[in-house]
Parts: C-alpha cells; sequence; structure tokens
C-alpha cells in the first residue's frame, strides 16, 4: 500500500483526485502532504507502512476540509456574495523540491506558465490569490521565502517553527497554529509544577525538533531546570547509523538516571526511539510529548508500549467542524457516481492539468471507511480557519457588503493589510494574527490512558498563558500512583543557596546564607545582599531594618557614667563651697582664692559636659562635644599658669622677682585668665570653621544596627583645639615639677605638678584609643577621659588642701601658706 502513495505514478487519477482542482474568480494554492517519496520508503518496517497510511489519510483529510471551506463560502450568502472561489491543490510528498513545483506553478503570472523577473510587483497577477499550507516547517521554510518575495499569502495549518513568527524575513507568512514558542513554555510550567529539575530532551534532526528543543533549552536555563541528557533522533530510518545512534541515545538517557524525558519528534522518529526504549529495556519514565507524536497511530501500536511508563503532552485546543462528516460521506457517496465523476474530469480538463501532472494516484483506492475514523477529530479545523482568514480578508479588501461584492481586481498583497488588523468569525468563534502572525487558541494536555488495552486520550488540564492541571486525574506508573520524583539534587530549603560540586550546574550543596545576605530566589546559586540601612541573621529570607546604636540613657554603663559624673559635679561644687567658706584663709589665699573657685566652677561644667556624649548624637552634639571639653579645662588651667609662674620667680629669680609678681598674681592674675579663655574661644572659632565634628551612620561596625558616633571631620581642627591645653599644662609641669619647697612651708607646686601629669597621662591614653575606636565605646572613652582627668585634677590639687581645711585646720597658717609674694628673697 504504501509504495502505491509516490509522488510519481502513472496510474490515470481517480475521480476524487480530479475534485482537488476548480476555476473561480479567485483562485487558492494549496499544499497537503498526500504521499512519500518511493525510494525513501522502500524495505520499511511494518509500522512504517501504518505511518504511510496515517500521513495519506492525513494529506487527503486537509484537503477535503480545505474543499469544504471553499464550497461552504462560495455557498454563503454574506461572506463574498457573488464571489466564487477557485482551487488548485497539490501534492508536497514531504520533500522541498517536490513542493517547489507547485509553489513555482503558483507564482506564475495568471494565464500564463512564465514567471514575471520586473524591478516592481506591485501590479503582478500571480497564478493564485493566496496558498494554504503546507503543514511542515521545513517545507513552510522553503515556500514562505517565495511567496514573500511576491507578498502573496501564506496560511500554513500546521507549521509551528518559531522561526517562521519572523515577520521580517517572512511578511506573508501566516499559520492557524501556535509556535513552539508557546508549546515550550506550557512545557517548562508543567514540569515546574510536578518538581521535575533533572530531565532528559530528546528531538528529532529536523526543523520542528532542532528548533523547539532549541527554545526549551534557552527557557529551562532560567527555571532551575537542569537537562542530565540532550541529543537529536535522525528522521531518516533508512540511514546506516540511524539505528546506532537510537541505540546510544537510549544508552545515555540510562545513565543519567532521569525519570522525565521531554520527546520533540514527528511520529516515524519518535516511534523508532520509543521501540528502542522498549527493547533495551530502559524502564517506565514520564514522557512528556506533543501533538506530533502523541496523536498518532504509529506511536501507539508500537508492541509493548504500555510499558514505556506515563506519557504526558499537550495538543492544540480546536473544535471540530460542524457539517464536515456529512460533507465527506456525501462526496464520497458522489464519488460512485458516473456523472458526477464526468463532470469532475471536465473542471480538471479546465484547470490545465498537464502544466503540473501530479495527481492524486492513490486517492482511487480509498473508501468512506477508511478515513471515517479520522473525522471525528477535530484536526481539520485549522485548514478550515486558514481558509477563512483568506476569504474574509478577501471580503474586506474588495469592499464587499452583506449582499453583493464589487467586480475589481485585487492584488494578493493588498490582503496582508486586512489580515493583519481585524479579526474574523468562524463558527461562531473568533480568532486573529498576532504580532507573530500566528493564532494561539491554547493547548490541552491530555494523558494516554490504557483501558482494557486500548488507548484513550484523557485531558488532564489546560494552558492558555497560564497552566491548570488535575493532578488526581493522571494515573502515573508508580505503585501508589503519585508523580514520580526527577531530580539530581534535594531542594534548598528557605534562607539556603546552592553551592556548585563539579561542573554540572545541577549538583550541588546548600549552603546557609552568611550574615546580612538573603535567599532572594527559589533555588538560587547566590544569596543577595541586604541594602546598606537593613540587616539580616545568617540563613535569612529577607532583610529587616537596622535599630539605632549608640550610648542609651537607660543601659547600665551609661548609668554607671552618668552616676560617676554626678559624683565629680558634687565633689567639685563641695569643694568649691568648701573654699568659699573658707575663703579668707591662709591656705584659699594662697591656692588663688578666686581662681581656684573658678577652676572648681570648670571642673563642675567639665564633668557636667559628660552628658552631651549620652543619648542619640547629632551634628550639633558632635560640634559641641569638643568644644565644651576644651574651654571647660582651660578655665581650669588658665588659673594654675599664675601660680605655676609664680612660684619659679621667686625661687630661680629671687632678686627680679617683687617687679614681676605682681603680673601674675592678685588682680592682674585675671588678665592671664581672661586672656587664655579668650585665646582658647579663638581656637574653638577655627576649629569650627575648619571642620567640627558631624554625625556618622556607621554601617559596617555592628551586624544589625546602625552605629551612630560623632566623627572627626578634621584631625588638624582637633589638634589645634586641644593643643593649647596641652601647652598650658606642659607649661605648668615645666614650672612646677623641680621646685623644692622648705619643710615648714606647704609645697603648692607639688600640686600642680601631679595635676598636669594626671592630665598628660589621661590624654596619652585617650588619643590612642579615640583614634581607633569604632563603636559606641568612643563615647563611653570620651565620658571617662573628662571624669579621669577632672577627679585626677580635684584628688591630686584640691582634695589634699580640703583635707587640711577640716581635718587639719592647725596647719591653715600664714606661716605654713606664706604667699612668695610676701616672702622675702633669699641672698644668691
Amino acid at each position: 500500500l504504501c509504495l502505491s502513495f509516490g509522488c510519481a505514478a502513472s496510474l490515470r487519477p481517480s475521480c476524487l483526485s480530479a475534485q482537488f482542482r476548480r476555476p473561480g474568480d479567485f483562485i487558492l494554492g494549496g499544499l497537503f502532504p498526500f504521499g512519500q517519496d518511493t525510494v525513501n520508503l522502500t524495505a520499511r518496517s511494518e509500522p512504517t507502512l501504518l505511518l504511510c497510511e496515517r500521513l495519506f489519510m492525513d494529506g487527503l483529510l486537509w484537503a477535503l476540509g480545505m474543499k469544504f471551506a471553499i464550497d461552504e463560502i462560495n455557498n454563503s450568502s454574506s461572506l463574498l456574495p457573488g464571489i466564487t472561489l477557485g482551487y488548485d491543490m497539490y501534492d508536497t510528498c514531504f520533500e522541498a523540491l517536490v513542493a517547489l513545483q507547485p509553489s513555482l506553478l503558483f507564482l506564475t503570472r495568471n494565464g500564463t506558465t512564465a514567471i514575471g523577473v520586473l524591478c516592481n510587483y506591485t501590479e503582478y497577477q500571480p497564478r493564485v490569490t493566496a496558498v494554504i499550507g503546507p503543514h511542515n516547517s521545513d517545507l513552510c521554510q522553503v515556500t514562505a521565502k517565495l511567496f514573500s518575495s511576491f507578498l502573496i499569502p501564506q496560511v500554513s495549518y500546521g507549521a509551528s517553527s518559531e522561526t517562521l513568527s519572523n515577520t521580517e524575513l517572512y511578511p506573508s507568512f501566516y499559520r492557524t497554529v501556535p509556535s513552539d514558542k508557546n508549546l515550550v513554555e506550557a512545557v517548562v510550567l508543567l514540569l515546574n509544577q510536578f518538581g521535575w529539575n533533572w530531565i532528559a530532551t530528546v528531538g528529532s534532526d529536523d526543523e520542528y525538533g532542532r528548533g523547539a528543543q532549541a527554545l526549551f533549552l534557552s527557557m529551562v536555563s532560567n527555571e532551575n531546570i537542569c537537562i542530565a541528557f540532550e541529543g537529536l533522533i535522525p528522521t531518516d530510518l533508512a540511514e546506516p547509523n540511524a539505528k546506532k545512534q537510537l541505540e546510544n541515545t537510549v544508552k545515555l538517557i540510562n545513565n543519567t538516571k532521569v525519570n522525565v524525558i521531554v520527546l520533540f519528534a514527528f511520529s516515524l522518529p519518535a516511534q523508532a526511539l520509543l521501540e528502542h526504549s522498549i527493547r533495551m529495556g530502559l524502564g517506565k519514565k514520564v514522557w512528556v510529548g506533543t501533538e506530533a507524536w502523541m496523536l498518532s497511530d504509529v506511536a501507539a501500536t508500537t508492541p509493548g508500549i504500555q510499558s514505556i511508563g506515563t506519557v504526558l503532552g499537550f495538543v492544540m485546543r480546536s473544535e471540530t467542524v460542524p457539517g464536515f462528516q456529512e460533507y465527506v460521506a456525501e462526496l464520497f457517496s458522489s464519488v460512485e457516481q458516473e456523472e458526477f465523476c464526468q463532470e469532475s474530469r471536465e473542471l480538471g480538463r479546465l484547470m490545465n492539468a498537464e502544466v503540473l501532472d501530479t495527481h492524486c494516484q492513490q486517492c482511487g483506492h480509498v473508501t468512506l471507511g477508511d478515513i471515517w475514523a479520522t473525522l471525528r477529530g477535530s484536526r481539520v479545523q485549522p485548514v478550515h480557519v486558514a481558509v477563512y482568514s483568506v476569504a474574509h480578508a478577501l471580503h474586506r479588501a474588495l469592499g464587499c457588503t452583506s449582499k453583493a461584492c464589487p467586480k475589481t481586481h485585487i492584488r494578493s498583497w493588498q490582503l496582508l493589510h486586512y489580515m493583519n488588523t481585524f479579526p474574523f468569525e468562524v463558527n461562531g468563534q473568533s480568532f486573529r494574527f498576532d504580532q507573530s502572525h500566528s493564532t494561539n487558541p491554547g493547548y490541552k494536555l491530555i494523558s494516554w490512558a490504557w483501558r482494557n488495552g486500548t488507548l484513550t486520550y484523557l485531558s488532564v488540564g489546560d494552558y492558555d498563558q497560564s497552566l491548570y492541571i488535575q493532578k488526581s486525574q493522571i494515573q502515573f506508573h508508580t505503585a501508589d500512583q503519585k508523580e514520580p520524583t526527577s531530580e539530581c539534587f534535594r531542594r534548598c530549603q528557605p534562607g539556603q543557596f546552592r553551592q556548585i560540586k563539579g561542573f554540572n550546574l545541577c549538583c550541588y550543596d546548600c549552603t546557609d546564607c552568611p550574615e546580612n545576605t538573603f535567599w532572594s530566589s527559589t533555588d538560587s546559586t547566590s544569596c543577595s545582599p541586604c541594602p546598606q540601612h537593613q540587616w539580616a541573621p545568617a540563613r535569612s529570607t529577607r532583610c529587616q531594618d537596622r535599630g539605632e546604636r549608640f550610648l542609651f540613657w537607660d543601659e547600665p554603663l551609661a548609668v554607671a557614667l552618668v552616676t560617676l559624673t554626678a559624683l565629680s559635679t558634687a565633689l567639685s561644687c563641695g569643694t568649691a563651697l568648701l573654699f568659699l567658706k573658707h575663703l579668707q584663709s591662709p591656705l584659699v589665699q594662697a591656692s588663688g582664692a578666686g581662681r581656684s573657685l573658678f577652676a572648681l566652677l570648670s571642673l563642675a561644667l567639665l564633668s557636667l559636659s559628660c552628658c552631651l556624649y549620652v543619648g542619640r548624637p547629632s551634628d550639633g552634639l558632635c560640634a559641641g562635644q569638643q568644644l565644651s571639653s576644651a574651654l571647660c579645662l582651660n578655665g581650669c588651667f588658665s588659673t594654675f599658669v599664675p601660680k605655676a609662674l609664680e612660684i619659679p620667680l621667686v625661687t630661680e629669680f629671687p632678686r627680679r622677682a617683687p617687679g614681676l609678681l605682681r603680673w601674675v598674681s592678685h588682680g592682674r592674675a585675671w588678665l592671664l585668665v581672661a586672656a587664655s579663655l579668650l585665646a582658647e574661644g579663638l581656637l574653638c572659632l577655627c576649629h569650627l570653621c575648619l571642620g567640627p565634628d558631624f554625625l556618622v551612620a556607621d554601617y559596617q561596625a555592628l551586624p544589625s544596627e546602625v552605629l551612630l558616633v560623632c566623627g572627626t571631620k578634621s584631625w588638624a581642627a582637633f589638634a589645634l583645639l586641644h593643643s593649647y591645653n596641652g601647652c598650658l599644662a606642659f607649661a605648668c609641669f615645666l614650672c612646677t615639677f623641680m621646685v623644692q619647697t622648705p619643710g615648714r612651708r606647704y609645697n603648692v607646686a607639688r600640686g600642680i605638678t601631679f595635676a598636669t601629669l594626671t592630665y598628660f597621662i589621661v590624654w596619652i591614653f585617650f588619643l590612642v584609643i579615640f583614634a581607633t575606636l569604632r563603636t559606641v565605646l568612643r563615647a563611653v572613652a570620651q565620658i571617662c577621659t573628662i571624669l579621669a582627668t577632672t577627679l585626677g585634677i580635684l584628688v591630686s590639687y584640691f582634695i589634699p588642701k580640703c583635707y587640711i581645711i577640716v581635718f587639719r585646720p592647725d596647719l591653715n597658717t600664714e606661716d605654713y601658706f606664706q604667699n612668695a609674694v610676701e616672702e622675702e628673697p633669699e641672698e644668691d
């Protein structure tokens, strides 16, 4: 039977064959696969013969579908009224060279057998107005380039290759089926819903298989689906290496241990792969297929096919064509009548059959019973819609009304605008070509179900932009009929990222996200860093806002420091009150009298300045911290300067002392204090101009909080501000540390020496710590420095005097505290 389906047969055409040509006002060309090359089908197996029969039946069904649609339109009173559509159908034989022959005939100038070579084809009128077909993507890529050169509309009813979506290369190509891109998107969603991320993919070595597999591989790379194996299987099974290639494919799939195989192939290559899988004991798998082989009788009738496992796949959602079965039944009934056959032969002669004599020789052997089973399906709808798309475009281009059409000439290229722009309706259903010149009615997810040894196609889901699956309706091959797993790795838990092992992207360890990073997406290969103002603990799925960290008033350390501050302030104030009470005593007078009270007031203010370091800092507080401590400390040291200068003048320059001492004692000593404070005030202004301390938000120092500290903008301004106090302290130290006082006198110099020495020791440690600390302890270090300095001065200079006043009043005499000014200078 298969050999009689050859393209170049010498038998006389039958009556049914003549029905594939008809004259009309506008001719539509049809390209259908009635048969295959006899050479390629020689010495094939029984399934191959079955495939030949099925291919012929499909081609005949599609051709009859085009004839039915045109007869409907010609009999319609509203679509193209008064216009007759003709048709001229040819066999492609699934061969590009054979398909080119009728394609060239369609391009010939109307009424001739010649193709004009012109610079401008605007007024060129080809033999046909539009072309329906072919079904195969490989053939469409060849023919579409020809028809696009002349801008002749070509509407395919089966070519799904995504390459044909390029409207720049194929501006006049249309199709009434979705592109492979939509199919691949549905397959990827199916795999994701079941969690299958370790799969094998196989495609037939043709345009459909290669194109669909390439699209699939590009999409799964972003969907956390890993390909364990990808391969192509031959389409020409007569090749010497075809069998070996199929066996190697099955072996490699078996080595990957995958449980899911995605197969993009037509019937014959798919059947060959399934046959080898069964024979080589591949085991039960989940086969994800497409309409190209899932609905094929060839694959379904392969011996042992029930042992392959579960078969799932997508088929285009389509409806049956009303009245088509009755039309075909009436046609086959008419074929048996001689009157009908005579009329068909007359029509055939009018069409000049000798131009290209490729009649359907095998159509004479077909009966209604042979094709009756295929009539119940909906595979003819894409052809039916294709014819109607051209008819509606022609109706609009001619300017037809519901009652009549003007008899005018329409060029083929004029139909493209109406096909691109307007929707059309077929049997109450609306269709429209999208930007890629395709229609997308959606898909049905079907599953092979065996009932009493008979295969049925069970609808278990739908896909139209989103996928819906009735999982409970799918009977998997597993013991509990639940979906099997197919993964090389365990899915990482929330807060973990994939750490790749080796070179296989699908084999990895799950590693916890470190601190301040978070898990951003499912099965991510890295963790995303948190924004600067947020943080995250280890193994986190989201970031949290950072809290602020500074020295709070209510934390224990701050409470202890504030308590110590209050104690230091109270001690300074208590000492000042004691001095004020005994202001006229020799001890207080020898210590500077009012200047001592001023020094104690400065120390009290210095202690209180510690409160500026507690609580939330600001730019103003930061600027005031250094200024307050420098001014207060200067107020204390400036009172020491007159007394420190007075001592070396008496001891080292006794003869000149009386003349110079009046500048550093009594009322004039206050001038030195005022001058010192004025100088420090000018240095404070310089500090503000050069760069005061400012608020710094440090996001790096602490893991979960933002550290608010006062930063030093200019170390030069900082040094200038505090160096003056250092110079005063150093001058006081130089003037007093070598002074010897007789045992019967109080050594005033010793108190100044120890006070300044305490200051130096404290500030040496402070500078080292202050320059390196970047935590909340920086404020603590400054408070401790101020308190240590204050207490050091109090303990070394003022507390011993308080002891004498309170506990040794017998020493508080003029003789013991004789003023250096009143003392007689000794002889040299």
